[in-house]
């Protein structure tokens, strides 16, 4: 397939090997050149619009004001190949998604929601949870990049802000995650127990999953090399919390953990993993 790929941060940069090895011809565009440095076997446009003459474009630009800015404040989508098909990979707010799904259907062009489930890493393997949402047809289309690129892909019915909302509710479960293992880790080395050995305990029988394990080894380790950036799970909160205010939702959990990682934002540390702001926790 001719695949246009518009934001190339970390998460790009672990998904487009995967598409040229298997043949594909990418072509992508970022803001700035360095996010193409040792990457082989693409080619470079200059505008958005190029990635939309393609077969397929991917975007997987940062927030909404990436999203407004590259997209809908320009006469992008207007230009496109209408037979197209645009997948967002990136995590919305189901609002900007429905705008977005507006702007598609007037010039009738289909769009796909395909936020993920997995760190760069994860991504680099092809073996990314894949949460899709759009019209069945433009999905079967673009099915055989999804199997390259994902171990599994849930479809969650043909509406693409339902994409967006189950991304941002299970990133959302996340913190919380990462909110107990730091409260809990706090709790047992007060008491003299270690708090490796717990998290060991319990990563490895009632929390056995790649979410607890991950983070928990992150918070006893005091490693927080990004897998996720803190800042950007804070954006993702934001976008929980505000999702549930327009349905008149209270998130008090949400709400609490959100001021934590404001704090540690605050700290500066914005750029580490987003497990980093659980070490608050122990201090």
């Amino acid at each position: 397939m001719k695949i246009g790929f518009i934001g190339v941060g970390s998460m790009g940069r672990a998904i487009i090997p995967l598409l040229v090895r298997a043949g594909h011809h990418v072509s992508a565009w970022n803001r700035s050149h360095a996010a193409f440095k040792d990457l082989e076997g693409i080619s470079v446009i200059e505008t958005p619009a190029s990635a939309f003459q393609q077969e397929v474009v991917i975007t997987l630009l940062a927030d909404d004001a990436a999203v407004r800015q590259v997209l809908l404040s320009s006469a992008v989508l207007e230009t496109a190949d209408k037979a197209c098909v645009h997948v967002v990979m990136s995590t919305l707010s189901p609002s900007l998604m429905l705008e977005l799904q507006r702007e598609h259907e007037a010039v009738g062009m289909p769009l796909i929601a395909a936020p993920v489930f997995g760190v760069p890493a994860v991504a680099a393997k092809g073996e990314l949870n894949i949460l899709v949402a759009g019209s069945q047809a433009a999905v079967s289309t673009v099915q055989p990049l999804f199997d390259l690129l994902g171990k599994k892909t849930w479809y969650l019915g043909d509406q693409p802000e339902r994409g967006c909302i189950a991304k941002i509710a299970g990133n959302m479960m996340i913190t919380q995650a990462i909110q107990s293992l730091g409260e809990a880790s706090g709790l047992v080395q007060r008491h003299g127990l270690s708090p490796s050995i717990f998290i060991k305990l319990m990563t490895q029988t009632l929390f056995a999953c790649p979410s607890y394990q991950r983070y928990g080894q992150n918070i006893v380790s005091s490693n927080f090399e990004p897998g996720f950036k803190l800042s950007l799970g804070l954006k993702d909160m934001n976008l929980a919390i505000d999702a549930g205010r327009i349905k008149g939702l209270e998130l008090p959990a949400a709400d609490a953990v959100r001021l934590k990682m404001t704090s540690a934002v605050a700290r500066g540390d914005g750029d580490k993993d987003w497990s980093v702001f659980a070490q608050q926790t122990n201090h």
